[in-house]
């Protein structure tokens, strides 16, 4: 049921252009980078050649194996076979990347106009958090599951709303399979949303809290198949702790982290910004929440409270619910009673000024990290195919605020040369990657990639002159110093340098 009043005449901000417009605005922090930088997504490239060209790559069979299986992790790594050999890997991966945040702000609006109504005019403060911290941080498949998630969730408001529930009961059946698919977080996520809005609309029909949430439970009930398949993934791993449970500490930077990108003070206000909206909207007497969406916001609070840190091997599994928690809430905000015009034209140009703020900012931030990238993977002309190249990126001492964007600029390596890279993840049941080049040892897999400062230990990095000092030089062929400084040159003595630029070091090694 849509809690609104009936207006003889839509806003401004309720008009389909203005929707449209936001929605391919999205786009536009993407649109200038040639591979997006996003943290983890490069090193998610490199698998994604393998899957891609294994069958026909010597270097690639000698290094790494691939298997498929059915697991919920898959979203991306399924789109890039029909694409990858359609147009090639990297256009293939920006394409994709690209429909992400159009896709998540058509499925929030979505959600917005079928709980209200209309789209009010703080939806438009929930647009940026489509950038937030998980997906600048390079989480594809779960951003990709997050954003099918949304738009499946305005579907099924749409088909409750209509009282098409037979209909909604079998499409999600597939709906459900798919979403978990391309990320588990995405379909749990999806569950959690469709109950709580099912719980709240068979209590607005006279129901009983209690048989309300039962009958909800029930219907929901239409998208637990991917429980059995996830037993099965389960049990045939062995790998994969879950743990940190009831972290309030990092739980609170997640909160601040929210819209994490690269100026600490201007994302942490930001993120200031909704927290003001929200309050407005208890405290002013024209604004209230829809029962509806709070709910589900709710729900979603609990979702990231219960969550722990690491789930099945995957880190940051309560941090990737945080932007999206916060954009429920904004989106559930609404009017009681009749439209308060000046106050919606304010609210609408105050979200709007802070979309084009955000994104502008968004931005400009991709564009410098892409352009320090291209530069850096100029190093990459100057090796051979199939190398063997241990690449050492430079990490700041103790908690730093720009996202770590080189992490994973040695997988650039697998993607372009379908050499060796140091850098994948090597976590059973994550993803369908394993390695057969043993000889690497500690230098085979993440995190050996990522150096500290000889002043800085953290019991899981080597330093700079720890890695340099015990790299098994028979083994590699290539060592790619990244942003390195303060290290050893007698480290380096017996390795020629065969290429320098900026913030780069690219060594030849001789066994």
């Amino acid at each position: 049921m849509r809690e609104t009043s009936m207006a003889p005449k839509r806003p401004w901000w309720d008009q389909p252009w203005l929707a449209l417009t936001l929605i391919l605005a999205s786009m536009v922090p993407l649109l200038y980078p040639s591979i997006p930088p996003l943290v983890d997504l490069l090193g998610h490239m490199g698998r994604y050649r393998v899957e891609l060209d294994i069958n026909h790559s010597p270097w690639l069979q000698k290094y790494y194996s691939y298997h498929w299986s059915a697991i919920g992790n898959l979203g991306v790594d399924l789109l890039v076979m029909p694409l990858g050999r359609l147009i090639g890997l990297e256009p293939a991966v920006k394409l994709i990347v690209l429909l992400i945040p159009p896709l998540t702000v058509t499925g929030f609006l979505w959600v917005a106009r079928e709980v209200h109504g209309r789209i009010p005019p703080t939806a438009f403060f929930a647009i940026p958090f489509v950038y937030g911290h998980p997906f600048l941080f390079g989480f594809v498949n779960f951003a990709l599951s997050m954003a099918l998630a949304f738009l499946a969730f305005g579907l099924w408001l749409h088909l409750g709303r209509t009282e098409r529930t037979k209909l909604r009961a079998w499409l999600f059946v597939p709906i459900s399979l798919i979403v978990f698919f391309c990320h588990t977080y995405g379909w749990g996520a999806l569950g959690l949303l469709c109950f709580s809005a099912e719980a709240v609309r068979l209590h607005d029909r006279g129901t009983t809290w209690w048989k309300a949430g039962i009958h909800a439970a029930l219907h929901a009930a239409v998208m637990a198949l991917p429980i059995l398949i996830m037993l099965v993934w389960r049990s045939e791993t062995h790998g994969g702790s879950t743990g940190d449970w009831f972290n309030w500490k990092a739980k609170f930077y997640w909160l601040q982290m929210a819209l994490r990108d690269r100026y600490k003070w201007y994302d942490i206000v930001s993120v200031g910004v909704a927290v003001v909206v929200l309050i407005e909207a208890l405290r002013n007497r024209h604004l209230t929440f829809s029962r509806n969406l709070a709910f589900s916001g709710l729900v979603l609070v609990v979702g990231f409270i219960c969550l722990p840190r690491i789930v099945f091997g995957s880190a940051y599994a309560d941090m990737r619910l945080a932007p999206y928690m916060i954009a429920v809430l904004l989106l559930a905000i609404r009017f009681r009673g009749e439209i308060a015009p000046r106050l919606g034209s304010g609210l609408a140009i105050a979200g709007l000024l802070f979309c084009v703020i955000r994104l502008g900012s968004t931005t400009e931030s991709l564009a410098r990290a892409a352009n320090d990238q291209n530069a850096k993977l100029a190093a990459l002309n100057h090796v051979e195919r199939g190398a063997r190249v241990v690449t050492l990126v430079m990490a700041p001492c103790g908690n730093f605020w720009l996202l770590p964007r080189n992490s994973h600029l040695g997988a650039m390596v697998m993607v372009r040369k379908e050499g060796f890279s140091n850098d994948q993840w090597l976590v059973e049941g994550a993803n369908l990657l394993n390695l057969k080049y043993e000889a690497a040892g500690y230098y085979a897999a993440d995190p050996s990639q990522i150096v500290l400062d000889n002043r800085c230990r953290d019991g899981l990095h080597k330093t700079i002159n720890q890695s340099l000092a015990l790299l098994p030089r028979k083994d590699f062929d290539y060592v790619w110093l990244v942003d390195p400084s303060g290290y050893d040159h007698r480290l380096v003595a017996d390795l020629t340098p065969v290429w320098r630029g900026s913030g780069s070091i690219l060594y030849r090694l001789h066994p």
